[in-house]
C-alpha cells in the first residue's frame, strides 16, 4: 500500500494537492494522509497553540466530511498534526512509511503560516528522497494519458525512469522520452540517442507505449513545457539535481523553474533515490 503525503495549509489552494493524490488512489491502493506542521513559536495569531491546534482539527474534519465520501472504497482519508520546521516534518512523515510519495499544490496561504507551501514546496522536494509530485494552479487533470520524461547528458537523467514508468503503469499512460540540449555535437547526440534506446527498451518491456523526440533550445524547461502542452500531457517527470557543471538542471534553475512555470503536473525525484520502484541500470 502507498502512502500518499500532502502539505496542507487549509487554503483552496492546498487543497488542489488533496484533489491529485485523489486521482492516484483511483488506480493505486493506499492511504492519503493530510500533513499540518504547527510551529514551536508562540510569537503568531490568532491566540494559543491550544486555540490552533482546535482550528486544525475542525478544518480537517470539514475536510475528511467533504472528501472521504468521493474516495473509493477502502481508502482512507486521515490527517496528522506536527509541530516543527515545515519542510523537515514533512519529509519525516512521509520518511516513516516504505512506499511513500508526497503530493503538493506549490501555492497556498493561511491565517495561522502565510504562504505555508509556496515559500516550502522547494525545501520539500530538494531535502527528501521520496518522489514529490506537485501542481500549480487550479486544474487537476481527470487522469494521466501522457507522461513526457526528459533526458539530459548526465547520468542521473535516468534516475527517474524506474518510479515514472510505475506510476504511468498505474493509468496505461503512454510516455513521450525527450531527449533535451542546449548544445548539439555528435558526441552529445550520440549519448543522448543511447540513452533514450536504452529508456525506450525499458518502457516496453513493462508493456507501455512510447514516443520520442529531440528537443533543442537555450531554455530547457521552456522547451520541455512547450512539447508537453502540445502533445497535451498530463504530468512532466524530472530530476532535482544534476551534475554541476550543467547548469540548467541545478534545483535553483532547471526544477525550480519547472514547478514555478508548469501548469501540469510534475513528478521530482531526487538523484540520491536510486532504484525505487525496481531495477534500473544507469551505468552510461
Amino acid at each position: 500500500m502507498y502512502h500518499l503525503i500532502v502539505p496542507i495549509d487549509f487554503s483552496q489552494e492546498a487543497l488542489k494537492g488533496l484533489e491529485l493524490a485523489m486521482l492516484f488512489s483511483k488506480k493505486k491502493e493506499c492511504e492519503i494522509r493530510m500533513v499540518y506542521v504547527r510551529k514551536k513559536s508562540n510569537d503568531y495569531n490568532p491566540g494559543t497553540r491550544e486555540e490552533e491546534l482546535r482550528f486544525a482539527k475542525k478544518q480537517f474534519e470539514q475536510i475528511q466530511e467533504t472528501y472521504q465520501p468521493h474516495l473509493p472504497p477502502g481508502i482512507n482519508l486521515k490527517y496528522v498534526i506536527r509541530t516543527g520546521r515545515i519542510y523537515r516534518e514533512i519529509v519525516a512523515q512521509a520518511n516513516a512509511f516504505n512506499d511513500s510519495l508526497i503530493v503538493a499544490s506549490t501555492h497556498g496561504a493561511s491565517g495561522f503560516e502565510k504562504f505555508f507551501i509556496g515559500s516550502n514546496a522547494f525545501k520539500i522536494i530538494s531535502a527528501t528522497n521520496k518522489p514529490v509530485i506537485t501542481i500549480r494552479g487550479n486544474k487537476i487533470p481527470k487522469r494521466i494519458k501522457k507522461v513526457v520524461l526528459p533526458l539530459d547528458i548526465t547520468a542521473d537523467t535516468r534516475q527517474k525512469v524506474p518510479f515514472t514508468v510505475e506510476l504511468a503503469q498505474w493509468f496505461n499512460a503512454e510516455i513521450h522520452v525527450v531527449t533535451v540540449t542546449s548544445l548539439q555535437t555528435d558526441e552529445i547526440t550520440k549519448k543522448l540517442k543511447g540513452y533514450s534506446n536504452q529508456v525506450c527498451e525499458y518502457i516496453e518491456s513493462k508493456g507501455l507505449k512510447v514516443v520520442t523526440a529531440s528537443l533543442i533550445g537555450s531554455n530547457l524547461t521552456d522547451i520541455v513545457i512547450d512539447y508537453a502542452r502540445g502533445v497535451k500531457a498530463d504530468l512532466i517527470s524530472i530530476m532535482t539535481e544534476q551534475s554541476q557543471d550543467v547548469s540548467n538542471f541545478v534545483m535553483g534553475s532547471y526544477a525550480q523553474q519547472m514547478l514555478n512555470k508548469a501548469n501540469i503536473p510534475v513528478l521530482s525525484i531526487n538523484p540520491k533515490e536510486l532504484h525505487i520502484g525496481g531495477a534500473f541500470r544507469t551505468q552510461g
